[in-house]
């Protein structure tokens, strides 16, 4: 079984913050680089950051700063970190590998009010 939880989004004001998890079962995810992705109404879906099984990261420009991606291999689990988050973070975020996986689990749900 190949599979991606991602939990942890929600409502929150501009300059809040919010920490998504994203729990992963499959091998495939423990030996590949994993990402977070987002997708935003009419928008094509966008890699946010990355980080190897060996912990070295990179971010989007407009997010760089503000998010820390991380991860827990013993846990089968990937974070995303989000602070000073701004109405154009505003979307569904998923987690997958890098080069992504062709299926992809629910995403979570992360709303930025002004």
């Amino acid at each position: 079984q190949v599979q991606l939880v991602e939990s942890g989004g929600g409502l929150v004001q501009a300059g809040g913050s919010l920490r998504l998890s994203c729990a992963y079962s499959g091998s495939i995810f423990r030996i590949n680089t994993m990402g977070w992705y987002r997708q935003a109404p009419g928008k094509q879906r966008e890699l946010v950051a990355g980080i190897t099984p060996a912990g070295s990261t990179n971010y989007a420009d407009s997010v760089k700063g503000r998010f820390t991606i991380s991860r827990d291999n013993a846990k089968n689990t990937v974070y995303l970190q989000m602070n000073n988050l701004k109405p154009e973070d505003t979307a569904v975020y998923y987690c997958n590998a890098k080069p992504f996986f062709t299926s992809w689990g629910q995403g979570t749900q992360v709303t930025v009010s002004s």
